[in-house]
């Protein structure tokens, strides 16, 4: 009745359950999906939070993002608060020589099947974790001791890529995503250490890791997609999930890319505010030398397009605008960002001649008036001929 996409009530009650002693004693026995977090509070010294719910069985749908799509958003959120973190503190070079609790963490990290495992905790967990970059957590408390009563089952390419103590962490990356391996289990491995040369190797917070798999696995397809031809029409692709709505343009053009949020007030990133809040941020041919202000999603959607564009054999221009309604009040994760953009990528597109078009089409849709979109917009300006092609097209520029 309130018109919100998850209920804040049972939310509440349900990180409230796991506060209670009732609920939830300082011994966790479960099968972690597998599950493993690295915090970045402290850096150089860090928490590491191996994490399993009380649960024995097949937790692996913890872990994987193109399941969370077809959950609702109040089934997502109670699950991933499932997972009980016991916490350690480490120094981030620990994961050259680490000691036997790390190890065990390493290995659960590298697992690709649920692993059972059991903590003794020095308190009740408490708590949970709602960020940006990652999906949500459940409670936590300082770890005492960690055991695995399985042994993990390891693939072949992770060892391989683990006990190459040579081989740059990029490299190892881009192996395991091409051997199919997912982002998040990719920037798993990475943040426990278990990656790169082996004098480097360090552990890497979670948040930063997913960014940093996001931003390097792109960056090599797009270097292969910028020596393939362009698209022959303009696409546009249209997806309304969980209060959100997202739209992409691709056009005829050499690659460049823009990405923009708009924050609808009483949403997560703009709770008090009176109007919407819209920021945008671009890339030309020859991409970026500085983190965007926008934060993590720019890589997350990045990511989505040059898969598709590679898939294709095709480069383009695409912009990638994205509407956040009143309700949609709770931080996910980048996933969330990745993985609709996959979804909406794997639909049929609406084709059309010329970018006019195109705009006109996302425009019925955006609940901000398009001009809005426009005149905030890097890439529109220049694909409506408002500013010169050539002075973007090789890089980003500031515009007056």
């Amino acid at each position: 009745m309130c018109g919100l996409s998850y209920c804040p009530i049972l939310i509440k009650e349900f990180k409230r359950s796991f506060s209670s002693s009732n609920y939830l004693g300082s011994e966790v026995r479960g099968s972690s999906p597998p599950t493993v977090f690295v915090g970045r509070i402290g850096y150089p010294i860090v928490r590491v939070y191996p994490s399993a719910p009380p649960i024995i069985g097949d937790t692996s749908f913890l872990e994987k993002p193109s399941k969370w799509l077809n959950m609702s958003l109040e089934e997502f959120i109670g699950a991933r608060l499932s997972l009980v973190r016991g916490s350690i503190h480490y120094r981030v070079y620990s994961a050259k020589n680490p000691d036997k609790i790390l190890g065990e963490v390493q290995e659960i990290a590298m697992s690709h099947k649920p692993i059972y495992i059991y903590m003794s905790l020095s308190s009740t967990p408490k708590g949970g974790l709602f960020t940006e970059e990652t999906p949500p957590l459940g409670p936590w408390a300082p770890l005492k001791k960690l055991e695995l009563s399985d042994s993990p089952k390891i693939d072949r390419v992770v060892e391989k890529v683990y006990y190459d103590a040579d081989l740059r962490a990029s490299q190892a990356i881009y192996t395991l995503y091409r051997e199919g391996l997912g982002i998040e289990k990719i920037s798993s491995i990475l943040s426990v250490g278990a990656l790169g040369r082996w004098r480097s190797r360090r552990l890497v917070p979670t948040r930063w890791a997913i960014t940093a798999v996001d931003n390097l696995v792109s960056e090599r397809l797009l270097d292969e997609i910028k020596t393939f031809p362009e698209i022959s029409e303009n696409r546009v692709f249209i997806r309304e999930v969980r209060g959100n709505l997202f739209t992409a343009i691709l056009i005829p053009s050499k690659w460049m890319f823009e990405w923009g949020e708009a924050w609808f007030p009483g949403s997560t990133w703009n709770p008090w505010g009176l109007e919407v809040e819209i920021e945008i941020d671009y890339e030309g041919n020859t991409g970026r030398s500085d983190y965007p202000s926008i934060g993590g999603c720019y890589y997350a959607s990045r990511l989505a397009v040059a898969e598709y564009l590679y898939k294709l054999r095709r480069q383009a221009a695409a912009i990638l605008w994205r509407e956040i309604y009143p309700g949609f009040t709770l931080p996910i994760g980048v996933w969330f960002v990745r993985e609709n953009i996959r979804r909406m990528l794997s639909e049929e597109p609406i084709k059309v001649d010329n970018f006019s078009e195109a705009l006109e089409i996302v425009g019925r849709k955006l609940r901000v008036p398009l001009n809005k979109w426009v005149s905030k917009s890097f890439l529109a300006k220049i694909l409506t001929g408002s500013k010169r092609l050539d002075e973007y097209i090789m890089g980003r520029r500031e515009i007056k």
